[in-house]
This record gives structure tokens, sequence and C-alpha cells, in this order.
């Protein structure tokens, strides 16, 4: 018989997930090809839950979906990928122990994702990230020692640096991560003696005009006009010039002293992208045709953040969610029509609109045609992202978690991410 068809993609988040579980639909226990998906987690994250995975809302755990129970005809390989080589078809990863492996294919996804844009502002490495389960719950730990150090803290101006929460970039993510930190930390705030709500500081700065430039600009003043009434300072047309230790710079010399600073300043391309030898845009995203192939190489596809994918009139399309799984469907269809050599469609999406919780039982968004604002936007938020979760044990964990939240209130247990104490000894 002759080999099966060789079906590797790379990356376990929305892109590679649903590429794979489209494939397995099609070629379900065909022999005549053989996917495999590789990511360095065994779990898909559901990234818009990941707000509320940090503030407790949501037990962390059930923000994501282990990746084997979804896959009854799909390898799944847990390992990072260090390096791909083009000309040989082979991908070079290192499993559990540092045991170096490699792949060959005959089909190749690249589905990498991306980073967070750490270029921008000088000394970012002074901040937090908010991209991974990994950053939610460090962020969710930080911020409750922040408390435990203010309450115990006699220097008023330590008290104060302690209290002040600095999120730079309001897109998306800023506007969602400083909604939902104001509800959460002004409900931890209580449980300390010698915190008030009126001691926390908030301060969002965006570099544009305006927060939330993916809006119309009648919901962007909605949005800031909640986080104002929280207490949220915001600055728009203002540029950081450098992030120091426990300080914020701005160009005109005025300085911000905090201990906690998160940059949430877009998403660039994973750098495993920038070492392949393809077109890329500007920004780094692979370069592909409106079929998801990548340019002169008909055997690889890419697909999401480290893509960029053209649309009818040229302009590429935006890195979210609700386009990736689109991006997933056609691709494995695209695919599938090259394997049996028929023609192949492009990829054509109009948005169906957007959404973004502020916390507080409030959000924003506008689906197709109609703006919405207030519970009712955050209701349909919820809802939509609980059916977009993968299989129905984890949509049900999800709703129970977030009918507990109704009846008590946040805890301030810190989750121990240290494993030193538990290693093992080596006998003397």
């Amino acid at each position: 018989m002759p080999s099966p068809t060789r079906i590797v993609i790379l990356g376990g988040g929305f892109a590679g997930v649903y590429t794979a579980l489209h494939l397995q639909r099609i070629w379900r226990r065909d022999p005549a090809v053989q996917i495999t998906l590789i990511s360095r987690d065994n779990f898909f994250l559901m990234t818009p839950l990941l707000f509320e995975a940090g503030s407790g809302i949501l037990e962390p755990r059930h923000a994501v979906n282990p990746i084997r129970p979804m896959f009854d005809s799909v390898r799944f390989i847990e390992a990072d990928i260090e390096s791909i080589d083009i000309e040989k078809k082979l991908i070079h990863v290192r499993l559990e122990g540092d045991q170096p492996d490699q792949i060959e294919y005959d089909h190749m996804v690249l589905a990498l994702g991306g980073i967070t844009n750490t270029a921008l502002v000088p000394g970012s490495e002074h901040a937090l990230t908010f991209k991974t389960l990994g950053d939610a719950i460090f962020l969710r730990n930080h911020s409750i020692q922040r408390f435990e150090r203010a309450d115990a803290q006699s220097d008023s101006a330590k008290k104060k640096a302690a209290l002040t929460f600095v999120i730079i970039g309001a897109g998306f993510v800023g506007v969602e991560l400083v909604g939902e930190l104001t509800e959460f930390l002004s409900r931890v705030a209580r449980l300390y003696p010698h915190v008030d709500e009126s001691d926390l500081r908030f301060e969002l700065i965006e570099a544009g005009p305006r927060i939330a430039a993916e809006f119309d600009d009648d919901l962007a003043d909605y949005a800031a006009k909640i986080l104002k009434k929280r207490g949220v300072r915001i600055r728009t047309n203002t540029r950081v010039d450098r992030i120091e230790s426990q300080k914020v710079y701005f160009p005109d010399g005025e300085m911000v002293e905090t201990e906690t600073v998160i940059i949430a300043t877009g998403v660039i391309p994973s750098p495993l992208v920038s070492a392949l030898s393809v077109e890329k845009s500007r920004k780094g995203a692979i370069v592909v045709e409106p079929t998801l192939r990548v340019k002169n190489h008909p055997e690889i596809w890419a697909l999401g953040d480290c893509a960029s994918i053209p649309g009818p009139e040229g302009k590429p399309y935006p890195p979210l969610a609700q386009h990736a799984i689109r991006e997933a469907r056609c691709l494995a269809n695209n695919l599938t029509a090259a394997i049996r050599g028929w023609p192949l469609k492009p990829f054509v999406y109009h948005m169906k609109g957007s959404l973004a919780a502020l916390g507080h039982y409030k959000g924003v968004g506008r689906v197709y045609k109609f703006r919405i604002k207030g519970f009712f936007a955050w209701w349909v938020w919820r809802s939509y992202y609980l059916f977009q979760m993968p299989r129905w044990e984890r949509r049900l964990r999800v709703m129970i978690d977030w009918t507990v939240a109704f009846f008590f209130k946040n805890d301030v247990v810190q989750l121990d991410l240290s494993r030193g104490e538990h290693a093992p000894q080596k006998s003397k």
C-alpha cells in the first residue's frame, strides 16, 4: 500500500486545534492520511476566559480543554518546537526530558500563534504580560501579594506604589484586563483592614487617540466612561518613554511609581516564524495566498496570528479568534482538496461583530449592525464564548463556576507555582 500523506499541525491554539478537528472530521480513520498535532501544552486555552480565570471567577483548569480527549484519529505530541527545515521537510522538536526528535511531513500547517510585542516600550522586561494561563495565575498571585504588603506597610509612598496598577496598551486585551482588575481588586481590598478601595490606583495608557480602537467611537466612549467611573485614569495620545524597576517614565519627565506594570501592546508572530525563509509582511507574519497556502511553498499552510491573510480587498484579516476558527475550516477543506487534486477556494469572512467584557456585569460590543452595551452585552459575551468552548463537559464546569461566583466573594488564595520544595532530592 502507498505511504499515507503526513499532515503535521504546529500549535495548539484556536487555529491549530480547530484545523485538526476539521481534518479529523474529513479523514476520520482513513489510512490514506496521517494527522499529527504538536503543541508544547497538552491543553487548549480559551483565551477570552483568561481574565476570569485570573480573577478567580473561573477555576483555572476550567478555562482550558485537554487536547487528547478531543481527538480519536489525530496523533498528539506534547513537545517544544525548536526549528523547521523547509528544504528537508523536517520539524525538530524536544520532548519531555530534553529528548530531541524530528518529525517528517508532506503538508505542514503553521498555527504557531503569537507573543506579546515587547519591542515597542524600552524596559518591557520589567513588566508582566497577559497571554498564557501561567500569566493569569502569576498576575493573580502578584496582585494579592501587593495587598499583603500594603496592609502591613507603614511607609505611605511604598503602600501607594504597591496599590498602583499600570496597564500599557488599551486595545481589547488592555481594556478587558483593567475592567476585570477593577472588579477583582476592589473586592479583595475589603478583606484587608488597612487597605481602602480608594487607595487603589489604575492607570490605562494608550498611544493612540482613544481606547478600544477596534470599536466605533460611541462604543469606545462608553467603555471609557465605565472605566473612569471606577477610578481608572485613562491617558490617550500618551507614549511611555521607558519602564524601569517599579517605575514608569513618560516623555515629559513624569514618573509613576508602581510595583505592577502590565503590557498589552499587541501581538507579533512566534519567534519560530522569523527563522523561516518565506515571504513575510511588515509585521513579520507569513504572507499566504487567499487559499491559506504559503506563497511558493505549496506544501506549507499558515493561519491565525502568525499569518497575513489577504481579504477580498487585499487588506489582511485581523488576528482574532473568530477569524482563526473560520480560517481553520477553510484550510482543512483546501488541504483536502489539494490532496485530492480539486480546486482550492479563497478564505472570505465578514465579521459578525466584536465584544468586550468590562467586569461588574458590564460589556460593550457590536453584533452585526447592532450596538449593545451594559449587562446585555456582557451576557452575550459570556454566551458566545461559552459555546465556543469544545466539549459539553467543559461548558458545564464553566457554567457551574459562573453560578457559584454570583453567591460567593472572590477569595485571596495564592496558587503555589513553585515546585522546588517538592523536587526529588539526591541521595547523599
